[in-house]
């Protein structure tokens, strides 16, 4: 989870035809798998304040993978630091919350093919003005920042933006990335980095309240999670492939990155 600019343009506006399981990919024959997200990273996943349903760009994606391997999918919920162990675990099958695939990561989990990249950017109140890029604003003393512990936000704050203590009391540690962007709005940290799947959702239902500043501080890919050796891979990346193919992400990011706007 991370802030990044996303590069939508020339989305196509290609319609979702109704597909069922797929003739050229593998049929894992109407199995359970049991998939975990968190439901805090919109437009990813998360909850929809009206309906209460759990929605998201992950969610469409997912379930067209489940339609198109032939599987259900059993949706559960945990947090943040505890979803990676979880997976690693295997109390869980699929791990869905816009993880960046990382080496470190990698000796505790098995990842899909990347579905998406991403790059951090810096959100932060529409009123801002006494920094504009990651420089002016490490040389804001009084500047604080709000992250999820582990995440790449944390990272990218820590190494590329302040001196590199991960103590530094300039961060301010919260348990999900909403709660970061609740304490922006209050004025309890000025800055949170996250990437632009969340950060333009947050930025397009803030009324102006939040808006984005300076350049991109990183590029990350996001990929779904499996304990180590799960034979679910195989079968995802090849649904992975299709749907990059037949321009099923294109407008699943038209869907979630253009067309909708959270709160209205």
């Amino acid at each position: 989870m991370f802030i990044r600019r996303a590069v939508l343009a020339g989305l196509s506006l290609l319609v979702l035809a109704p597909f069922s399981f797929s003739a050229d990919l593998p049929d894992l024959g109407g199995k359970t798998v049991v998939v975990v997200t968190e439901n805090a990273y919109p437009p990813l996943q998360f909850v929809d304040p009206k309906s209460g349903e759990a929605i998201g760009w992950e969610y469409d994606a997912m379930n067209e993978i489940a339609k198109r391997l032939n599987f259900k999918i059993e949706y559960q919920n945990t947090s943040w630091d505890a979803m990676i162990q979880s997976v690693s675990d295997g109390q869980y099958q699929i791990g869905m919350t816009g993880i960046t695939i990382k080496d470190d990561r990698k000796e505790k989990v098995d990842f899909s093919d990347p579905y998406m990249r991403s790059q951090q950017l810096m959100l932060v109140r529409g009123d801002e003005a006494r920094f504009s890029d990651a420089k002016s604003f490490a040389a804001l003393e009084s500047g604080l920042v709000g992250a999820q512990p582990g995440t790449s936000p944390f990272y990218t704050a820590v190494y590329e933006i302040l001196d590199g203590n991960e103590q530094n009391p300039r961060i301010k540690l919260f348990e999900t990335f909403g709660a970061t962007v609740q304490a922006l709005k209050a004025g309890d940290v000025d800055l949170v980095l996250t990437d632009s799947t969340a950060g333009e959702g947050y930025v397009a239902a803030s009324n102006g309240s939040l808006k984005i500043v300076g350049e991109p501080l990183g590029t990350e890919d996001f990929g779904f999670i499996f304990p180590k050796g799960s034979d679910l891979v195989v079968p995802v990346n090849a649904a992975i492939a299709a749907l990059k193919a037949d321009g099923t992400f294109e407008t699943l990011n038209k869907k979630w990155f253009l067309d909708y706007k959270m709160g209205e």
